[in-house]
């Protein structure tokens, strides 16, 4: 086996996509995953808890982005502040896994429906993270929960267009143009 190097976290994630790409996601075993990479299982294991966290990852920095802006945030007003985190969210996504990695991702979720089920676990949890962090900048409980349903279906559907769109667009894009859809939808009712 191969000794320790300091990218084995990112090589075991692009080896672990390569091999969900090529083989299916059900098809791939950390054992093949491990053996590709010239490491043991138990170093797979040093990385990540199972084979779906190779996907959900970054979850954790991701819900930070999300509660840090939101606190720092300089408007008071809870769209506003989802607003100014979306924002941050949409550069940190880009800069971080860029739109090939990202699609190649979704692609992945979306052919399994275990890994859809943990997209909308994880989505669910996201909008408990972001209304938890609005309630702290005293946003109403009722008020909170609501504005953080709007922002990860802003987000989630922004992130969908930006991995399935054209290569003119960024994810701030994205999420500007669905922000200014809700807006206009919101107060013509």
């Amino acid at each position: 086996m191969s000794r320790w190097e300091p990218n084995t976290k990112q090589r075991l994630k692009q080896i672990a996509m390569d091999l969900f790409d090529k083989r299916g996601f059900d098809e791939t075993t950390i054992a093949d995953i491990a053996e590709r990479a010239g490491l043991t299982e138990r170093t797979f294991f040093r990385y990540f808890t199972d084979k779906r966290e190779v996907l959900f990852d970054g979850r954790a920095a991701l819900e930070d982005v999300f509660k840090d802006t939101i606190a720092t945030s300089p408007s008071s007003a809870p769209l506003q502040m989802v607003s100014d985190a979306l924002v941050v969210v949409g550069e940190f996504m880009e800069s971080q896994r860029g739109r090939a990695v990202a699609a190649r991702r979704q692609r992945i979720i979306t052919a399994n429906p275990e890994l859809q089920e943990r997209e909308l676990l994880k989505m669910n949890y996201l909008a408990v993270v972001i209304s938890e962090a609005l309630q702290k900048r005293d946003v109403d409980r009722a008020a909170a929960n609501l504005t953080a349903d709007i922002a990860t279906t802003v987000f989630k559907n922004a992130f969908i267009e930006w991995v399935n769109g054209d290569n003119l667009h960024t994810l701030n894009d994205c999420i500007n143009d669905l922000l200014a859809q809700f807006r206009v939808i919101a107060i013509s009712e």
